[in-house]
């Protein structure tokens, strides 16, 4: 164990240089192709980038794998695990990281496109290190699914910057506690800040297209309204099945469900206003679906109208 746990190691220092190695080149050369890039800025993302992405493979290191047994590297095919709720879930975060990472970029003084590029090329390597730590598992490996999800978050992110120079749809989030996470909390969260993570029963994810980007610029159609698309399911016990039995004790029987949704929704970041720190606040809030009534269809109960769907 003590040679195993030395190779991940050793894995890690070697991913985290060349994290530092790859964000340095990359200062080096925006500084060169770009006079008006806050230098200052830009070193302050290059190191907060970097020093994250130190702080969370150390956490997952020790938190996920440092017990793991290691094996030669390999790949799973997991798209039926879960109903691939798991899927939306990685195209979405690798989505809000691309997203982060450009506003950090724009922030610094890059311009639209190298913002774009680099920004979705961090969101990308944010969510697919994970992936090749787990290629090393013995109990995981790298899934390729995951991997073509986490393209599709950035790409869409990426696709839009350079040709629109905005977001018009944008992939969200949204949780409320299930009756589920009760039955199996090992795998789906002892308490409500691991649900968040794990209990797919209570995850949805939204893609939610601006209606007005895509009307006259003189049209007086509200700039801020939305209108999303959803997925989720329910009846999640197990990943790949649900078990009859857990920790020894029977556990009741669930259909697993494939939810789809439709609603409306905003896009905070087309409110006008001269406040900075409520331009931070919306960029925030626009990565999560608010409530709002909203129709459901699934094919045990068919269509369900939700007053307020959290």
């Amino acid at each position: 164990m003590k040679v195993i746990v030395n190779t991940l190691s050793i894995r890690i220092i070697f991913i985290i240089l060349s994290i530092a190695i790859f964000q340095n080149s990359f200062s080096q050369s925006l500084k060169a192709d770009n006079d008006t890039i806050n230098q200052k800025r830009l070193n302050t993302v290059v190191f907060t980038y970097s020093g994250l992405y130190a702080i969370t493979l150390t956490t997952l290191y020790f938190g996920w794998y440092k017990d793991t047994p290691l094996t030669s590297f390999h790949f799973i095919n997991d798209m039926q695990a879960d109903l691939a709720i798991d899927k939306a879930g990685h195209a979405t975060t690798a989505y809000i990281m691309s997203f982060y990472s450009f506003n950090m970029l724009r922030w610094a003084g890059v311009d639209n496109n190298k913002s774009a590029i680099w920004g979705s090329l961090m969101g990308f390597t944010s969510m697919t290190v994970i992936e090749i730590l787990d290629g090393f598992s013995a109990e995981y490996g790298s899934s390729w699914p995951d991997l073509i999800a986490n393209g599709v978050g950035s790409g869409l992110f990426l696709g839009q910057q350079l040709g629109w120079k905005e977001q018009r749809f944008q992939l969200k989030y949204s949780y409320y506690p299930s009756e589920f996470a009760q039955y199996n909390p090992e795998l789906l969260g002892k308490n409500h800040m691991q649900r968040m993570l794990k209990d797919y029963n209570g995850h949805t994810y939204w893609l939610s297209g601006n209606i007005h980007s895509f009307l006259p610029e003189e049209s007086k159609f509200p700039k801020w309204i939305n209108v999303a698309v959803g997925y989720g399911g329910k009846g999640i016990i197990g990943a790949w099945g649900n078990p009859n039995i857990i920790d020894g004790k029977p556990v009741p029987q669930f259909e697993r469900v494939r939810q789809y949704y439709i609603s409306m929704d905003l896009d905070w970041t087309r409110i006008k206003t001269n406040s900075k720190f409520l331009k931070v606040s919306f960029k925030i809030l626009s990565l999560f679906k608010i409530p709002f009534p909203t129709l459901e269809y699934n094919n045990k109960d068919g269509f369900v109208f939700h007053p307020i769907y959290m």
